[in-house]
Order: C-alpha cells, then structure tokens, then sequence
C-alpha cells in the first residue's frame, strides 16, 4: 500500500514538474480573484456589513469589483512575471481593426438593445442603481463613469489577463475557456442577456487577439451598458416600450 501511494506521488511529481508556471498562474489567480469578487465586491456585501442602499451598493460593487479585477493582474503580470503589460493586451494593438470591428458591433448592439428594451421588464432592470437614476442626470453620469472604471477591470480580467496570458500554451482554444466564467458571472442578468453573453464573450476574445488589444472591448461594452442605461431611463420617462 505504500509503496503504491509512493509511486502515484512520483508520478504527480512528474506530471506537475511538465505543468507550464504561467498557465498555472493565471488559472489560480483568476479563481482567487473572482472569489474575492464575489465574497467582499458585491451588493450583498455591502448590504451586510454597511446599509440597505441600492444605489451605493452598485457603486460600492463597480469601484471595488473594478479595481481589484485591474490591480491583481497587473501586479502579477509585473511583478510574478516580470512582463510588459502590453503583451497582455494593455496597447492599442491594431487600431484599424479594433475601432472598426468595436464600431460595427456596437451598431449591430444598438439594435438589439432597442428591441430587447421594449420589454418593460427589462428597461425596468436598468439602470441596476435604481429608480433616483431616472431622475437625475448628473448622478447618471457618475454612475456611468463608476461603470466605466468597472468595465475596465472586468474586461481586462478576461480579454487582457486571462485571454493573453494563456495563449501562449492554449492557442485560439482560450477564446473559448475565458468565455465560460465570463457566461456564469452573468447570472441574475435577463434571460436574454444572459443568453447572448455567451456569443459575446466568444467575439470579443476574437476582437482582442486579432486586435492585440483588450481596449476595444473595454469601450464596447462600456458603450452597450451606456446605452442599455440611457434607453431603458428614456423609455421609462416616455412610458414607450414599443419598437417603433
């Protein structure tokens, strides 16, 4: 029995010897930072351990969540591997295609995002601060720009730091995995959303390797939640949930 137990140890040994650090790295680290995420970054976190705020919750989550989805990769990307933030996709890369593809996606969104509005259901989801949203712009704006700096965090998380940093062993094949966390963290979103998060997540790692640059769909998405925000508040001071 010892000597069985001895033997399957040498082998993990060697089988985990064979294991690429980086790789390794970035998949534990990845996990570490969305337990964070979700334990101390969330509204329920902050429904617990401070008041019962919907707006402030929102902005508690989209600057802490934010920060800590940008902070953790880039100091592992500096100091664990000693790299350039660039080869993780912190670089306007190509800017022709990046502005062009975030362009014609965004157009394509915008559509969307007008027909799936005329659900009041879901014009009623957004903006997720809260109804005070509704009634003034100024806060609107601060809270986009909260988002703003959310987005970054959560877009360099998967189409910079985890999309670049296993590409070198996984190829075109991590288009795939940084796109399944991305799928689950959407739930509690409408159906519809949720749904089409999978092809999103899928094109816009398509976008960022081809780009070389994470940056085109930081600014995408920011500019499709932008515009999910500002519709649903129009159609809700319009009280028109119609497509045309």
């Amino acid at each position: 029995m010892i000597k069985y137990f001895a033997d399957e140890i040498r082998k993990l040994k060697e089988e985990t010897g064979k294991l690429d650090f980086q790789t390794v790295y970035v998949f534990i680290s990845v996990a570490a930072i969305v337990f964070i995420s979700l334990t101390f970054a969330s509204p329920s976190f902050y429904y617990d351990h401070f008041e019962i705020n919907k707006l402030n919750s929102r902005i508690y989550w989209f600057l802490t969540d934010g920060s800590l989805m940008f902070l953790i990769p880039v100091l592992s990307i500096k100091l664990v591997f000693r790299k350039k933030l660039s080869e993780f996709g912190f670089t306007a890369g190509d800017v022709k295609f990046g502005l062009l593809t975030a362009g014609v996606f965004y157009a394509v969104m915008l559509v969307i995002v007008w027909i799936v509005s005329a659900s009041e259901e879901f014009a009623n989801a957004y903006p997720q601060g809260g109804a005070a949203l509704r009634e003034n712009l100024p806060l609107l704006l601060m809270y986009e720009l909260c988002i703003l700096i959310y987005m970054l965090g959560w877009e360099f998380l998967w189409r910079g730091y985890m999309l670049f940093g296993l590409k070198s062993k996984l190829g075109y094949y991590t288009i795939f995995i940084q796109m399944i966390p991305f799928f689950i963290l959407h739930k509690g979103k409408p159906d519809i959303e949720l749904f089409a998060s999978i092809f999103a997540g899928i094109i816009l790692g398509i976008q960022a390797l081809r780009s070389r640059s994470f940056v085109y769909s930081w600014l995408l998405h920011f500019a499709v939640m932008f515009s999910i925000d500002l519709i649903s508040v129009m159609r809700f001071k319009l009280n028109f949930y119609s497509i045309i």
